[in-house]
């Protein structure tokens, strides 16, 4: 184990041997292996946004075993996904890579001003799959988090939080304001993540209070680098692994300069969905190896 790998480590010595171990296994795996960078593939958008919005783009993407290759052939660190996508693959690829199993999700089918995700799978799901950590979304809704990661934590598992803020509460454009995001990513940490999720930040801001702190305290809007820097530094001053989504599918430029953002800002790396397993399989891994080529620069 490097050093990179440890100094990471140590920020969370609190946690038992378990947590530390399973998050030392993503950080020695792939080929970021002992760069202290991520690239996780997650697979939940069949749940959360449908079928053929997700899959229809690259049919094979409907296999749920097409997902576990596509990790392991790019080198991903991880694979996150839903109890079905992991049961229905795990047998073919077991021990090929660290896995993430999401415990809760949501789906569009009911039309809601405030996100109701309900919980779709358990702590013993995730030992029984093999899996290194569990995932857990909250808006910030997060009532159940805490018991869950608690359990998750005493068998060893790591905790990844996707904090995702959304609801009637918040303006659409807030969803990726500066202040919102930094505010969602300290939560996370707070709550006991040990990888915390968001959003990339845009240069809005969404609350009056949070924006006369933030011009009186002259915290740079631009550019996309500086507010990842600022998000990695709501999460403890840098001493949690903070990961940023892929979001909607975009043009392989753009996302590469998302990417060069997130590394400039020292952000810990991306979890990309969408914009790999929408492509078709030769463009995918040419992207991923595109983009884990700049983590690891």
């Amino acid at each position: 184990m490097n050093k990179r790998v440890r100094e990471i480590l140590d920020f969370y010595r609190s946690e038992n041997p378990g947590v530390l171990t399973n998050l030392a296994r993503m950080l020695n795996h792939g080929r970021l292996a002992g760069t202290g960078m991520f690239v996780i593939l997650p697979v939940d958008q069949g749940f959360e946004h449908g079928p053929a919005r997700s899959f229809a783009p690259n049919p094979p993407a409907y296999d749920p075993r097409y997902h576990f290759a596509l990790a392991c052939e790019a080198g991903c660190n991880a694979y996150a996904a839903p109890l079905g996508f992991l049961e229905a693959g795990v047998a073919d690829f077991a021990g090929e890579i660290p896995l993430i199993l999401k415990l809760n999700n949501h789906d569009l089918l009911l039309n809601e001003h405030d996100p109701a995700p309900a919980v779709t799978a358990s702590v013993k799901d995730a030992l029984r799959l093999g899996c290194g950590a569990v995932g857990f979304t909250i808006y910030p809704v997060y009532e159940q988090l805490r018991e869950i990661a608690e359990e998750a934590k005493a068998r060893g598992l790591a905790v990844v939080v996707w904090s995702y803020p959304r609801g009637s509460g918040i303006s659409h454009e807030g969803e990726t304001a500066l202040d919102v995001v930094a505010y969602a990513a300290q939560i996370a940490a707070q709550l006991g993540a040990n990888i915390v999720k968001v959003k990339l930040p845009s240069a809005h801001l969404e609350q009056p209070e949070a924006q006369k702190a933030y011009e009186a305290n002259h915290v740079p809007l631009e550019p996309l680098a500086a507010r990842v820097r600022h998000v990695v530094q709501s999460c403890f001053d840098g001493r949690r692994i903070v990961i940023f989504s892929g979001g909607a599918k975009e043009d392989d430029a753009t996302l590469l300069d998302e990417v060069r953002a997130i590394r400039q800002g020292g952000g810990f790396g991306s979890i990309i969905g969408r914009n790999t397993f929408q492509r078709p399989r030769a463009q995918a891994l040419e992207l991923l190896r595109q983009v884990m080529a700049i983590y690891a620069s």
